[in-house]
């Protein structure tokens, strides 16, 4: 893969869970390192379309951060920001409202589960989510843009939203791809039918202890359904496909082609690979907490690299349009 500008965000609503981390921020550690010009943003904007407390919100995004910076995101090597913090974003996606047709919205699948789940706060920032969201990605130029299944979608609209206004006004943006080298779905321990989602004990959190990872992973459900081949048992291997030994992958495949595999045994090897997989990582972000002003730093350099390229973009797109 030749060297691209990527672009990626994620909304600041709790603690990281080891299925994000599988299915993105791995992942986003390695495209650091293979030098591409990426663009690693805290979604917060997005954040306050639903419900939220102020505090929760401030919480949430420091813990988001230093869980990144934990996980291996280098900000000498990727620009990464609060996406508040270049207000940028959100006059190109006001651009974008004007000439995005209502129905392209109203059809966007988030917001029609949105909607239902948020009856009685519907607000017109769920409605324009996927317009700032184009912001957030074209604004940047990118040529890929690594998201999970749930947001395919909003990638598109941000393909038709620059074939539109390249179409009026003349060639200013990429249309970005959807990009995601090794797509995993981590599914729910508790209920192995569901993608896992950050809540109770279905989850196991980055910087869940390790007494906590095993107490979470003992109780996983691993029953088979109608006597089916067991969903949480696939579940467990696919961890250790990820997380286990070259031997222990090997001798577990094993018991489980012959029909002999002992779920004890494999959640207690899980545990330890595990906990001691994120060890470092625990520290490190605990480190990283005491440290406000350090992130304040480091948020603060990601912003200013960033502006210079927004608001490149957006004088551009002025220009365009004929804003003065």
């Amino acid at each position: 893969m030749n060297k691209q500008t990527i672009v990626s965000g994620i909304r600041a609503s709790g603690k990281l869970h080891i299925g994000n981390y599988l299915g993105a921020l791995k992942q986003f550690v390695e495209l650091q390192n293979q030098g591409h010009n990426c663009y690693f943003f805290i979604a917060d904007l997005h954040g306050i379309t639903t419900p939220f407390e102020p505090k929760e919100l401030s919480k949430n995004t420091l813990d988001v951060v230093a869980t990144y910076l934990a996980a291996g995101i280098d900000p000498n090597k990727v620009t990464f920001f609060l996406q508040n913090h270049i207000l940028e974003h959100a006059t190109l996606a006001w651009i974008f409202n004007c000439i995005t047709p209502l129905g392209e919205l109203e059809r966007m699948t988030q917001y029609k589960d949105k909607a239902k789940e948020h009856k009685t706060s519907i607000n017109a920032g769920l409605l324009t989510y996927p317009t700032l969201m184009a912001a957030d990605i074209l604004i940047y130029k990118p040529n890929a843009v690594p998201v999970g299944d749930d947001q395919v979608q909003h990638v598109e609209l941000s393909r038709v939203v620059a074939r539109k206004f390249n179409h009026r006004f003349g060639k200013t943006f990429p249309e970005p791809q959807t990009f995601m080298r090794k797509p995993l779905r981590i599914m729910s321990l508790t209920d192995p039918t569901k993608k896992m989602s950050k809540t109770g004990d279905e989850a196991l959190l980055l910087d869940d202890e390790p007494k906590e990872i095993h107490r979470k992973l003992k109780k996983a459900t691993t029953a088979s359904v109608s006597g089916k081949k067991s969903p949480g048992e696939e579940n467990l291997m696919l961890l250790l496909s990820n997380f286990g030994t070259d031997e222990e992958i090997r001798n577990f495949m094993n018991a489980q082609s012959r029909g002999i595999l002992k779920y004890s045994e494999l959640k207690e090897v899980l545990a330890k690979d595990i906990a001691d997989y994120f060890a470092d990582f625990r520290e490190k972000k605990k480190e990283l907490l005491s440290q406000p002003d350090y992130l304040a730093e480091v948020l603060g350099q990601g912003a200013k690299k960033a502006r210079t390229a927004a608001q490149a973009t957006l004088t551009e797109v002025k220009q365009r349009i004929g804003l003065l």
